[in-house]
């Protein structure tokens, strides 16, 4: 998939998600792209996999692109940006996720952001169904 078709893929998934969800974030992206697993999902969240990054089946380079187009959708739609706290499942202490092997903290935080309809606007799309 080149990264124009990409582009477009990402947009309708986030608009599929926000529909659905009232939200859309780069992880749920990333599982409905099928660039991520549920399995691989659940085991960096239980702390199997040092960084999320890692267990995607696409390179660096599209992993941006997600990320980038994620952003450019949510404020576009005007959605609200809401950074969210991935913290690890199981037991023992809950641990903060890392997604990036860099763990640079502008690349960590677009993967964390979730883009957020209003309450009033999903409100009235419930309304609406």
């Amino acid at each position: 998939m080149n990264n124009r078709e990409l582009e477009k893929k990402v947009k309708t998934v986030a608009g599929q998600l926000v529909s659905e969800k009232g939200y859309a974030s780069s992880v749920d992206v990333l599982i409905k792209l099928g660039y991520l697993t549920q399995k691989d999902y659940e085991n960096w969240r239980m702390k199997k996999v040092d960084y999320l990054e890692w267990v995607c089946k696409v390179n660096l380079k599209k992993l941006s692109l997600v990320n980038k187009t994620l952003r450019a959708f949510g404020y576009q739609a005007k959605l609200k940006p809401s950074k969210t706290e991935y913290m690890s499942w199981g037991k023992g202490p809950k641990q903060q996720l890392q997604f990036s092997k860099s763990a640079n903290s502008r690349v960590e935080e677009w993967y964390a952001t979730h883009w957020v309809l209003s309450k009033k606007k999903h409100a009235v799309k419930k309304e609406k169904e």
